[in-house]
């Protein structure tokens, strides 16, 4: 049942080792967090081994269907304003990233998502049941190694996890009738993914005793890198090509689950977008009544065509612009020059 492993990119769609570590002065900070990703990967592998043979099996499957790495990586850059890669690191970078893979089998059976990372989601493979029951094992997996170093460690994770499972029920529940649409939608994903990168970018100085004044600017600059991030996705997520995003075109909105493009597009009042806001929304409800999802194909190739996408890109932009101001606290160097790489290439994966 598990996909063949690609390994560890943690290029991906980022172009990490030709964008983020772009200069002479990275090559080296490269190898560097390159050597701290094998030994996650590593840990990873160990961690996520179960004498159970099914959960054996279910936990690891995502793992094994690849990933960016993007938590971890992080974790790894910051660490290098204090003592570098220390085990307390790659625990935090193990745990936060088991925490990470949790997450999408609860998102997927949520989102009756088919596929995820290029394969079935882990849903359509075991049933919603065991996909929770793992997404929870995975949790309690990411609690044990935290618990090794202490109380603070506990109520990072902690609090993480409690930012995650708030933005996906807010998701869930969706906005009332007086909040905001757009507002609420990006403090969901603050909450959702946000809060996680934040939490790796601030645990790099915590477990390498790195200076504390350094804190709070890597968790403004996690937290607005991660909606970024998001917002991108958002915009991918309408990709004509699956090979793209691992999933089929518009997968989120098919199953009702609202992006950024969808409500910058209520926000407009001219014709042609009442009419197209409607006609998605219409073909959303015939595709919960069993409706062939294809119905939805001419829509949403509109919708990303439509000014509203570009305006996601905008806004994923300019929340990239002020996770780099957040940087300024940090000394001038390769750390620094690495991190505001990132910020600029979660809002612009184009290249």
């Amino acid at each position: 049942m598990t996909p063949t492993a690609p390994g560890s990119h943690i290029a991906g769609k980022l172009g990490l080792s030709d964008r983020i570590f772009a200069g002479a002065r990275s090559r080296g900070l490269l190898k560097t967090v390159e050597a701290g990703l094998k030994r996650v990967d590593s840990a990873l592998e160990r961690e996520l081994r179960v004498a159970d043979t099914l959960a054996d099996a279910t936990s690891r499957y995502l793992y094994d269907a690849g990933g960016k790495r993007i938590r971890p990586m992080l974790a790894l850059l910051t660490a290098q304003l204090g003592d570098g890669a220390t085990d307390a690191v790659i625990d935090a970078a193990t745990a936060l990233e088991m925490t990470h893979l949790g997450s999408l089998y609860h998102d997927d059976v949520m989102d009756a998502a088919d596929k995820r990372r290029g394969v079935p989601s882990a849903h359509a493979v075991w049933g919603n049941n065991v996909a929770i029951l793992t997404g929870d094992l995975l949790f309690s997996r990411a609690s044990q190694i935290m618990a090794r170093h202490g109380e603070d460690a506990i109520r990072l994770q902690a609090d993480t996890f409690e930012r995650l499972v708030l933005g996906q029920m807010h998701e869930t529940v969706g906005p009332s009738d007086d909040d905001d649409r757009v507002a609420f939608y990006l403090q969901v994903l603050s909450d959702k993914t946000g809060s996680l990168i934040a939490a790796a970018a601030q645990s790099g100085i915590v477990f390498s005793n790195g200076p504390k004044q350094f804190e709070q600017a890597m968790v403004t600059f996690g937290e607005k890198a991660g909606v970024a991030f998001q917002l991108l996705d958002d915009v991918i997520d309408l990709s004509a090509d699956p090979d793209e995003t691992g999933k089929v075109p518009g997968t989120d909105l098919r199953a009702g689950v609202p992006t950024m493009p969808y409500l910058v597009l209520g926000q407009r009042t001219d014709a042609a977008s009442v009419d197209l806001r409607t006609r998605i929304d219409e073909g959303v409800a015939r595709i919960a009544d069993g409706a062939d999802p294809a119905i939805l194909d001419d829509p949403l190739a509109q919708l990303r065509d439509h000014e509203a996408t570009q305006a996601t890109l905008d806004l994923a932009n300019a929340w990239s612009t002020e996770a780099i101001e957040a940087l300024a606290p940090l000394p001038d160097g390769a750390v620094r020059e690495a991190l505001t790489r990132f910020a600029q290439a979660v809002a612009d994966r184009s290249s």
